[in-house]
């Protein structure tokens, strides 16, 4: 799916491997994370299978860099992919959810300071959700006036990357409360 991801990005226009880096942190971050190197290995399978092309910039005191674009293909490539329905539901992986599924043995007040401290993880990222990401649609329709509709669509992911961690917030403190109650005085 990062091959989606970067014909999309580029779709609005040309960009460096680190400009589709940053662009993707400042955006889609939440829902589909991507290291560097992983932008860069996708990259060069694109440019090999014609869905994208490079133009090498030569800098002064720096090392070249190639600009990316995305081709007829490319963009033929990304169209059916976004007319194609989802017919299933991906599996959700959660290291937290398979622990606690473990933890019957586990000292109680371990487990209640995990919770706790993923818990200000989650608001963490739900203050970001409300402030940061909210700021970055915001200014790109200022910006770029031509991609009003798309901003509409940025919100409705952001809006449920927010729900997401208010979700998990009241999930853990939930748990929170019955780990305290059903296991009052009990060390494991």
């Amino acid at each position: 799916m990062l091959k989606y991801a970067i014909l999309g990005f580029l779709n609005y226009r040309s960009m460096f491997g680190y400009e589709l880096k940053q662009s993707m942190d400042g955006s889609i971050q939440h829902f589909w994370h991507s290291k560097l190197s992983q932008i860069y290995m996708t990259l060069k399978s694109l440019e090999s299978d014609k869905l994208l092309v490079s133009e090498i910039e030569n800098q002064e005191d720096k090392p070249d860099r190639k600009r990316y674009s995305i081709t007829e293909l490319g963009k033929q490539d990304l169209r059916e992919w976004l007319n194609k329905p989802l017919l299933t539901i991906n599996p959700h992986k959660d290291e937290l959810l398979l622990k606690l599924f473990f933890s019957a043995s586990v000292d109680k007040s371990d487990l209640i300071q995990e919770l706790s401290l993923l818990k200000k993880l989650h608001l963490q990222k739900l203050k970001t959700y409300q402030t940061s990401t909210k700021e970055i649609i915001s200014k790109s329709t200022k910006y770029e006036p031509k991609i009003k509709e798309d901003a509409i669509l940025w919100e409705a992911t952001r809006r449920m990357g927010e729900m997401y961690e208010s979700m998990y917030i009241q999930w853990i403190d939930e748990t929170l409360i019955i780990l305290k109650n059903k296991f009052k005085g009990r060390k494991s």
